[in-house]
Parts: structure tokens; sequence; C-alpha cells
């Protein structure tokens, strides 16, 4: 296991599409997941996408249990999730403020759907089909994008919601995504 260097937003890797996966329950791909849990423990983040890691692959990792940075959150599941599908239900969106370990020490007020329902695979080629609301419906939409090439600030809707995070929120401990 390791812990890999995190692209920051202006490296064009972040803006390719990733490939689908198409080799389950393998070395590489095992490690490639314990390399990202360990990178995103590392940096105490809620998710995190391969291409983040400069690897244009189709998987994400998300999960979050209770934390004081988040008091409003409920936990989000601990998910390796490989190629996913991503279908909203239903047409509505909330605003929600993001951070991520590509764009640090940032936030951003973004749209997202309220509720979805996501689908894909496992490491060990497992099928997944899960409906989410809130903020793991926030935090799979997120981690999600980035597999499209998509980073949060692209979906901000006005820029005067996005700013370094001790200027928007003054004496506040914040963690990226």
């Amino acid at each position: 296991m390791a812990i890999r260097p995190v692209l920051r937003m202006g490296d064009p890797r972040l803006l390719e599409s990733s490939r689908p996966v198409e080799k389950f329950d393998t070395f590489e791909l095992h490690q490639l997941i314990a390399d990202m849990e360990d990178t995103m423990h590392v940096l105490d983040g809620a998710g995190l996408a391969a291409p983040q890691i400069g690897v244009g692959l189709q998987v994400v990792i998300f999960g979050v249990d209770a934390n004081p940075r988040y008091p409003d959150a409920e936990p989000v599941p601990r998910t390796v999730l490989i190629n996913p599908v991503l279908t909203a239900l239903g047409d509505e969106m909330e605003e929600g403020w993001e951070g991520c370990l590509s764009v640090p020490g940032m936030r951003g007020l973004v749209p997202r759907y309220q509720r979805l329902r996501y689908q894909g695979r496992d490491q060990y080629a497992n099928s997944i089909d899960r409906s989410a609301s809130g903020f793991h419906a926030r935090v799979v939409q997120h981690e999600c994008d980035h597999l499209a090439g998509i980073l949060y600030p692209m979906r901000i809707r006005d820029l005067r919601n996005f700013g370094f995070n001790e200027e928007l929120f003054p004496g506040q401990e914040l963690r990226d995504e």
C-alpha cells in the first residue's frame, strides 16, 4: 500500500474521461484500491477517484463516518464503485458546499440532484445497486464527476460562491473531499 500524490486542478489528466475497468479481482486492481484508500485516509477525504491519482480508470471510493467537520451529514457507507452508472431520481436539485482534494483549501456552492440511484461493480465484480439522497448522493455525484473529467468548480453557477475556506468560513476547520 502507498500514499499517492493527488493531482491538482490545472493538471490536464483531471480533464480526461476515464476508461471502464475490464478485469476484476486482479492484483493490480486491489493494489490501486488499497493505494486510493491509504491516500484518502491520510488526507482525511470523503472520497477519491482514480483519475485524481493519475489513473484513468472508472474507479471511485467514498465513505464518511460521523465527523465533526460535517456535523449535519449522515454517515456514508464505505464503498468501492467501479464503472458507475448514475440515474437521477427526480428533478429536485440542491446547492451545497463542496471541497475536493484536487482543489485544496477551497469551497464552492454546487448544485446536485437530491436523490439518485447508482449502479456498478465492486473490485470482485459483485453488483452494486443503491439509492441515495442528501450528502450521500452529493458525494457519489462529486466522485463520479471525476471519471468524466469534471471538477466541482465547473458546476458552480455563481462564482461569488467559490473561494478559499478561510475567507468563506473564518475560524472553521474544513476538510477537502
